[in-house]
């Protein structure tokens, strides 16, 4: 289809993105769904990285998985091994995933199938494990191996056999849009979701044929993990840009990533091209005992939440978590959400947002409009250490860098034929 401008091809891209209609359908080791795990590979978040570029914290996660997967039976063997390029890195939205944090995912994994009904899109985010010693913050000791361990023979197959038993899927939408209205924003508040998906799965898992042990550790780790919609609203807005990115021309923002060495995104004119700039390193809260410091640089495929329009562009929807991230109070959360709305094209009349008036939630990041203003998006975000295995350690925000824009905004203009001032 031909536009007449820029603006006409926008349309039709946010029209995209408003119109999607994702389902949660299943929860399957990532090698079934993504052939490109069926070897010695490693997906990660980002745009694409080597080994001697990966933050202390992603190689920990590398080396976890090397670990979990057999490949390997010491920490030492597991970093001779990823050192020597014996195993392929690449980047989860190469293969039609997202991995929050460091991104790693393995071919045992198991992941969450999101398909967008209206074209059959699907993509994929490996499971929320919980808080603690987790290998998306760079921990590899045996206490993670064995939550990975459990989380492949148990927690995945319970939530497939609950899942099938719904025909057609879980629609994802009516769970996000009752949420936005109870305080979630998707990226680092999910409680609301988290608790709506557990209402919503549990009737199934008791009728799923589970072991009572399984059935009890399923349904108390789902109880226990605020976080666990994160993972499935990551899959959701994936598979949601990405049909948005069907549309091949216009300015709007499909995808916004990092992997701790540089921030990346993508464009609905200008294809799977990255445009990167140096990532930054987050500003917020610490923990008791923790500074700026120890903080390790942005890093996680999370931000595709922000791309969608929620996260930290609908700050305004999460008052609960406005002092958590260290924005201030809730006028600041207002003015925050009010600074996105400039860069973006129109409001989602599908999010709602109660303490914003009823407005909906940014929807289309225009590119043209973060070069103008000079604002870039804002993403809310864990803080993780900079030395693998210690963990998370605050959360904050983190603005994009505005260099990729400038970038991708020279490149649409050279493809349109006009001169970028």
């Amino acid at each position: 289809m031909n536009y007449q401008s820029i603006d006409e091809a926008n349309r039709a891209v946010i029209q995209k993105i408003v119109e999607a209609q994702p389902f949660l359908l299943d929860v399957v080791p990532a090698k079934e769904v993504i052939p490109e795990l069926n070897g010695k590979a490693l997906l990660h978040s980002g745009p694409s990285l080597k080994w001697e570029n990966m933050t202390n914290p992603m190689q920990g996660s590398c080396i976890g998985a090397t670990l979990f997967e057999g490949w390997a039976e010491t920490e030492e063997d597991a970093k001779k091994m990823l050192e020597s390029g014996e195993v392929t890195f690449m980047p989860c939205h190469s293969v039609d995933a997202v991995g929050p944090m460091g991104g790693i995912t393995s071919a045992n994994m198991p992941v969450l199938v999101v398909e967008n009904k209206v074209d059959g899109k699907r993509a994929y985010c490996n499971l929320n494990e919980g808080i603690g010693k987790v290998l998306r913050f760079g921990a590899y000791g045996e206490e993670v191996i064995n939550r990975l361990n459990w989380m492949k023979d148990v927690l995945g197959p319970a939530l497939s056999k609950a899942l099938k038993q719904i025909d057609g899927g879980l629609n994802v939408n009516v769970i996000v849009s009752k949420a936005i209205t109870m305080g979630d924003e998707f990226h680092q508040r999910n409680i609301a979701g988290s608790v709506l998906f557990m209402k919503e799965i549990v009737p199934y898992l008791l009728t799923a044929d589970l072991e009572e042990k399984a059935l009890q550790e399923v349904t108390k780790f789902l109880a226990d993990t605020d976080q666990f919609f994160l993972n499935i609203m990551m899959a959701t807005s994936k598979v949601t840009m990405d049909s948005a990115r069907t549309i091949e021309e216009g300015s709007v923002i499909t995808a916004l990533s990092r992997n701790g060495y540089e921030f990346g995104i993508k464009v609905s004119g200008l294809g799977d091209q990255w445009f990167t700039a140096p990532v930054n390193t987050p500003d917020g809260l610490y923990f008791s005992g923790y500074s700026s410091d120890q903080a390790c640089p942005d890093m996680g495929d999370s931000a595709i939440t922000e791309a969608y329009g929620v996260g930290g562009m609908a700050t305004v929807a999460a008052p609960g978590v406005v002092r958590f991230v260290g924005t201030g109070g809730f006028g600041d959360a207002v003015a925050t959400s009010d600074e996105m709305r400039e860069i973006c094209i129109d409001n989602n009349p599908n999010l709602s947002i109660p303490t914003w008036d009823f407005q909906g939630a940014c929807l289309g990041i225009d590119i043209r409009k973060v070069v103008e203003t000079g604002i870039t998006p804002i993403i809310n975000t864990g803080i993780a250490h900079k030395v693998a295995g210690i963990g998370q350690i605050g959360a904050g925000t983190v603005h994009a860098p505005l260099g990729c824009f400038e970038k991708a905004l020279e490149a649409l203009a050279e493809k349109y034929g006009v001169t970028a001032e």
